[in-house]
């Protein structure tokens, strides 16, 4: 008897009193079920195999991910719970979370506030450098001392022609000039209730992140231009000013209209063609012209003696108008037409004003003070000084 024929017979499903036929048929049934079964088998254990490799690879490539796509998804952690801060003033996550092994409030006790989260600082950032402020074209730093220090040398190594056999003469030192940029708390206090707060659907980091924005580029709006120095930004206009033909390093050299509180009523585009070339070809490049809308509303009327007007719109969103072909920034801080009022400035700038500060931005929680409301005090650490006193010239309305 053949093996298939034993198998056969020894199964239990093959019924009794069968022809030879019938039962090598009913052997072969069983013998490619098994078959199938086996194969069934085989496939399933190579798909999970081929799942547990797939895991192993995505692992792999998790932690050789670059440095950059690993602090994005720390941040995650980092904005979860510094939300929970906000709305509830639970700071066990703020506290507990570390990233890359080092404490993201490292050297930020739970009573001096808590870094914000990434992206809620990275809104502020943008907010205060798209508005209209000297920091537009100023030039902007980040530090982590308590003050930052410029060094201008504004005189000239000396020079002279040499001969072939003839000694070198000593030639002159240049001077070097530091200028030390402190950097004060700017802060803001915006309030919510509590039951805002704790709407789920209220987008808690946009509305924060607008209100101190908002706060914090008024505030230094103002003291860019007008601050005392005095526990805020020291600004440009606060140094003294004199005549251009008396100009000296330490103040601000200014031209005037020959009229006072007015341009000149013949020729009014003088005063300001006098202005910017009253500036230094090396700073006139980079230079724009700052005043406020009123002034602006004054200087556009303005025309050459073709009738042409000086002022021109910005041809494209976002672009500057531009007066004698130089950029005009529009800052409201700026003082009105007024008699010995300098209501326009002209200057590089970039060379000419220095904002310095720290990237970080704190917030502190407060539901007792306000109730119910919670209050929210955000600080930053800034500062601002003039670093170029030959970069930046004034417009006076005055006689002389």
């Amino acid at each position: 008897m053949s093996k298939t024929e034993t198998k056969a017979q020894g199964r239990t499903d093959a019924p009794a009193g069968l022809s030879p036929a019938a039962e090598v048929k009913t052997a072969m049934a069983g013998f490619m079920s098994d078959i199938k079964a086996f194969h069934d088998d085989i496939n399933s254990r190579l798909q999970q195999q081929e799942e547990r490799l797939t895991m192993l690879d995505r692992k792999s490539l998790k932690t050789s991910r670059p440095a950059l796509a690993a602090a994005a998804d720390l941040d995650a952690p980092h904005q979860k719970a510094f939300e929970a801060y906000v709305r509830t003033g639970d700071d066990d996550g703020l506290r507990g979370l570390t990233l890359e092994g080092k404490a993201l409030n490292t050297a930020v006790a739970g009573d001096g506030g808590y870094l914000v989260d990434p992206q809620t600082a990275a809104n502020i950032a943008s907010v205060l450098a798209s508005t209209a402020s000297i920091r537009a074209i100023a030039n902007v730093v980040n530090v982590e001392a308590t003050s930052y220090d410029v060094l201008i040398d504004h005189g000239d190594v000396g020079s002279g022609w040499a001969t072939e056999t003839g000694s070198v003469s000593e030639t002159s030192t240049p001077t070097i000039e530091r200028i030390s940029i402190p950097l004060h708390e700017l802060s803001a206090l915006p309030k919510a209730s509590q039951r805002l707060l704790d709407d789920s659907a209220f987008d808690i980091e946009a509305w924060l992140a607008g209100r101190i924005a908002d706060k914090f580029a008024r505030a230094e709006a103002d003291a860019f231009i007008n601050g005392d120095g005095v526990d805020k930004p020291t600004g440009f206009l606060t140094h003294p000013n004199i005549a251009e033909d008396s100009w000296a390093w330490g103040s601000l050299g200014y031209v005037a209209t020959g009229t006072a509180g007015d341009f000149n009523a013949t020729n009014p585009a003088d005063a300001l063609i006098d202005l910017v070339y009253a500036l230094d070809a090396e700073y006139r490049a980079g230079a724009s012209f700052v005043m406020n809308s009123k002034t602006a509303g004054s200087v556009r009327k303005m025309k050459d003696l073709d009738g042409r007007f000086l002022w021109s719109d910005g041809l494209a969103a976002g672009e500057p108008a531009r007066l004698m072909g130089y950029p005009v920034l529009i800052a409201e801080d700026m003082p009105d037409i007024a008699a010995d009022t300098t209501p326009i400035a002209f200057g590089n700038f970039a060379a000419g004003y220095t904002v310095a500060e720290r990237p970080d931005t704190r917030i502190l929680r407060d539901p007792f003070s306000a109730k119910p409301h919670v209050l929210f005090y955000a600080t930053k650490r800034v500062g601002g000084d003039v670093s170029d006193f030959a970069a930046i010239k004034l417009l006076k309305l005055s006689i002389a």
